[in-house]
């Protein structure tokens, strides 16, 4: 009787590629431990580094508040946990790449490198765009606004969870140019029509970031203006990267 070669031979595949996945997932999580013990000694001063937009602009005598008993130790160290995956994101993509890469075509080995690079310093780039302009205009407006007889003392945790949806919502937002590349590569769109698009890229860029953004003109401004120049950055990856259908 003939011994199912084909059939045995897939689940040893499966079986390798689920050990090799395995490893990958040890190594990233094991950078991220790493990372995470390395910055917990300076979780406090962290804290006070993500704060400081919004310290520097308090009225004189305000402060940051907690409201839970808890929220001194875990707020600082939830934050150590969310710059060990920003500093360690490089190692946990390069994990990724290295699993998925042996089962790719090599032009599509040509375009993935560039946009995972590009992917990880655009959303940087987003990140540091958001901290060093976006939120000091926007603390200045809030507080400028600040109805007279109220103090404004924001909880410590909620000023975290503010500023770290505020991060992943720049950092998203940035990576305009590699969905625009992606689309290009999967036939959804080509360059001319993504210049027919241009108008309406700037009414999305404006609605995305009145929705994302505080309830002040100049935040607004400063999310949709780089957006629409992303997207042109886009426009010209697109010519460079993704050949035309029908070209080899």
């Amino acid at each position: 009787m003939a011994t199912p070669e084909p059939e045995v031979d897939l689940q040893q595949g499966l079986f390798s590629h689920l050990i090799e996945l395995r490893s990958r997932l040890l190594k990233a999580s094991a950078t991220v431990l790493v990372v995470l013990l390395a910055l917990v000694p300076f979780a406090n001063r962290l804290y006070s580094e993500l704060a400081a937009p919004l310290v520097a602009r308090l009225p004189e005598g305000a402060h940051l508040i907690a409201t839970e008993v808890a929220s001194p130790f875990v707020t600082p160290l939830k934050l150590a946990f969310y710059a060990a995956l920003f500093i360690s994101m490089p190692m946990i993509l390069y994990q990724l790449w290295a699993f998925v890469s042996p089962g790719l075509y090599r032009h599509e080995k040509r375009l993935a490198r560039p946009l995972l690079a590009a992917a990880l310093l655009l959303f940087y780039a987003g990140c540091a765009f958001a901290y060093f302009l976006v939120l000091p205009a926007a603390f200045r407006f809030l507080t400028a606004i600040t109805p007279s007889g109220v103090e404004m003392m924001t909880d410590i945790t909620h000023y975290l969870d503010f500023v770290m949806l505020m991060f992943f919502a720049f950092g998203l937002c940035f990576e305009v140019p590699v969905a625009v590349v992606i689309l290009a590569a999967i036939g959804v769109v080509d360059v001319d029509k993504l210049r027919r698009s241009r108008r309406y890229a700037i009414v999305g860029a404006f609605a995305i970031a009145a929705f994302i953004t505080p309830p002040d003109i100049t935040s607004m401004i400063m999310l949709a203006v780089p957006m629409c120049l992303l997207y042109e950055l886009g426009v010209v990856a697109v010519r460079w990267l993704v050949k035309p259908a029908g070209q080899g």
